[in-house]
């Protein structure tokens, strides 16, 4: 028996898709929020795609077919801010509507977010404690704390390009958080010095300077949207809310190349 043509819905498994939404509330702005987070999750599922792809390219010296995946992150990152204006939407009475029935679930407890914030460098062992009941989940975060991150392998990448990076950089636990170095200041300084000598890991500089940057204006599009609906209350998971977030907005997964634009 052949098989019937490829459709679109079969393709796409539309059935299956457009049937995850479940809200627990008659409010229609339920359906909004919960369709914004699925798609943010697809959209995390892709840039964690991307950033593996890109972390191999740069591990294998790479750097020009990395620089496809890494613009693709930041302009995935670009798509999921402009979401905040959709669900900015829902106005504080329509959120109170139904906000009893996300009971203690949080954007907090996405492990894809924060495997994206591993695979960049941001590391924090405490965030996996919220994903003991998802092994699956558990185990890939877990990874993405145990590997170098991006930061890590252009660093490294740097060290093979005949600058001056120090061992102890190298051989570092990557499972801790990256702690700024005045060696990888000056050797990227360096890079910036002279483009045409280090032009490739010049053009890796910038896209990882985009990629800080849309993190950063998604951060701050968050706290405005969740101080919008909600103002200073404290999330549902717990956390302190925008309280919290806003003592997010300083992160910077590629530090040094911030600080040596001073120095320019």
């Amino acid at each position: 028996m052949t098989e019937p043509p490829m459709t679109y819905a079969r393709y796409l498994d539309l059935d299956m898709l457009l049937g995850a939404q479940h809200p627990l509330s008659d409010c229609d702005d339920e359906q909004l929020f919960i369709i914004i987070h699925q798609a943010k999750e697809l959209w995390l599922k892709q840039l964690i795609t991307e950033l593996h792809l890109a972390i191999s390219q740069v591990r294998a010296d790479a750097l020009v077919p990395a620089y496809k995946a890494l613009a693709r992150v930041s302009r995935i990152q670009a798509v999921m801010t402009l979401s905040w204006d959709v669900l900015a939407t829902m106005t504080p009475s329509d959120y109170s509507r139904f906000r009893h029935v996300l009971g203690p679930s949080s954007g907090f407890q996405s492990d894809q977010f924060r495997t994206v914030e591993y695979l960049l460098g941001l590391k924090d062992a405490r965030f996996l404690d919220y994903h003991q009941d998802r092994p699956a989940a558990h185990a890939a975060l877990a990874a993405a704390l145990a590997a170098p991150s991006l930061w890590d392998e252009a660093i490294r990448a740097a060290a093979r390009a005949g600058l001056a990076i120090p061992e102890a950089l190298i051989a570092r636990d990557v499972s801790r958080p990256y702690e700024p170095d005045p060696a990888v200041e000056a050797a990227f300084l360096e890079v910036y010095r002279d483009t045409d000598r280090y032009w490739d890991l010049y053009q890796l500089a910038e896209k990882l300077v985009d990629i800080d940057d849309a993190t950063a204006t998604w951060r701050h599009k968050h706290v405005l949207t969740v101080e919008r609906v909600i103002g200073g209350k404290r999330g549902t998971g717990g956390t302190a809310g925008a309280a919290y977030l806003h003592s997010t907005l300083g992160k910077r997964a590629f530090p040094e190349l911030w600080t040596l634009r001073t120095a320019l």
